[in-house]
């Protein structure tokens, strides 16, 4: 137990000591096209994809604004328990914490900016979206409700 204690300390000061070396945002990364199923009917995103570690570490630190039909997706590859903080980002998020079939399973509304409080997904998913803050609300989004993208498998259907 004391090991994996270590370990995890370990692992969080490096974390925290790489995410410290950020100073501005990232370049615009590669984008897709991702719809989600409101209540009103489906609404298209484009997206930036924000792959490796790099990309996902620094996310959308540093923008000063978001386009309402745009965002990042975190695409971890394999469902895993995550936590976000607000650490150097200047406007409010919704986070959409989706699982691997793209079923929300969790939305943390207008995460607030700058915040270095843990946002945590409480169950495994494959991917974190993120949308200007209030969105979710706007377009009427609740857990359970579907994200198609290319990575769920399910774009188009």
């Amino acid at each position: 137990m004391r090991a994996i204690l270590a370990f995890l300390l370990t692992f969080g000061f490096v974390f925290s000591a790489c995410a410290a070396d950020i100073t501005g945002p990232q370049p615009t990364l590669p984008t897709a096209p991702l719809v989600i199923d409101t209540p009103k009917g489906p609404v298209q995103f484009t997206v930036e994809m924000a792959v490796t570690f790099s990309q996902q570490e620094t996310g959308l630190m540093f923008r000063k604004s978001l386009a309402p039909n745009a965002g990042m997706l975190f695409d971890f590859r394999n469902e895993q328990e995550t936590s976000f903080w607000m650490k150097n980002t200047l406007i409010p998020l919704d986070m959409l914490f989706i699982k691997a079939n793209g079923t929300i399973a969790r939305i943390a509304v207008n995460a607030k900016p700058l915040s270095e409080d843990s946002i945590p997904s409480y169950e495994p998913v494959r991917a974190v979206l993120e949308i200007a803050g209030g969105r979710a609300g706007q377009l009427g989004l609740k857990p359970g409700d579907k994200v198609h993208a290319a990575i769920f498998g399910n774009l188009g259907k």
